[in-house]
């Protein structure tokens, strides 16, 4: 599998024949490497949101109303049914959505969630993402919690979790996640994109490493394989 940081929170997962986009945030993200014309080119299976927030939400509706599934909260997914993406799916916390390329699951994130109309988005979450073989967490934007174990039993080739701190748990805190996850891989996300966001991912980076942890601290654009 390959990861592109796309800035923020947003990345595309690839396995060769399938694509997935996470939490689109490309217009207005200072630091995103593509724009929302390229991106629309790219022939996506599925776009994942986590929250509804406006910096995960971004440009969902450009790619639902393109035909591409949303797959979200329910919330979330009558949402952007609502507003004209015909195939958004619903779910909920615990369920699996299924499909050809893998399977996405839904967990816990403790945030809170909105849409920037000030609509309500249902509870933030994490995504347990299975595609090419490989398993990976995004945490959304979270804190610290102790189920973290759980996701980690479930085997983790990579967890992707926000360091940037006010907003979401700092670099610290995010450190002692991978305590719990045990991944391989980690990569951090959400810090630096606009003021407000001061986590060092390179604390998190020393962090992971004295753990024995694989921490890859991606820049825009970059690409990681798994």
């Amino acid at each position: 599998m390959n990861i592109r940081f796309l800035g923020h929170s947003a990345f595309l997962l690839q396995d060769g024949e399938h694509r997935l986009l996470i939490d689109p945030y490309i217009t207005g993200n200072p630091k995103s490497p593509t724009t929302l014309e390229q991106a629309l080119e790219w022939k996506l299976d599925a776009v994942l949101i986590s929250h509804a927030h406006g910096d995960h939400w971004g440009d969902a509706l450009a790619f639902g109303k393109a035909g591409t599934p949303i797959i979200a909260t329910a919330e979330i997914g009558g949402y952007a049914q609502k507003h004209g993406a015909a195939n958004a799916v619903g779910m909920n916390i615990g369920g699996t959505y299924r499909a050809e390329w893998g399977s996405v699951s839904l967990t816990p994130a403790w945030h809170s969630s909105s849409f920037p109309d000030g609509t309500y988005g249902g509870m933030p979450t994490g995504l347990v993402i299975e595609l090419g073989g490989r398993r990976v967490y995004f945490a959304g934007d979270t804190s610290l919690f102790s189920d973290m174990k759980l996701i980690g039993d479930r085997g983790l080739d990579a967890a992707i979790l926000p360091v940037g701190d006010h907003y979401t748990m700092g670099p610290e805190e995010a450190g002692r996640c991978l305590e719990l996850l045990r991944p391989k891989v980690a990569i951090p996300m959400h810090f630096g994109t606009f003021p407000g966001l001061p986590g060092d991912p390179q604390v998190f980076a020393a962090a992971g490493q004295a753990q024995g942890v694989d921490v890859r601290v991606l820049h825009p654009g970059d690409t990681t394989e798994l």
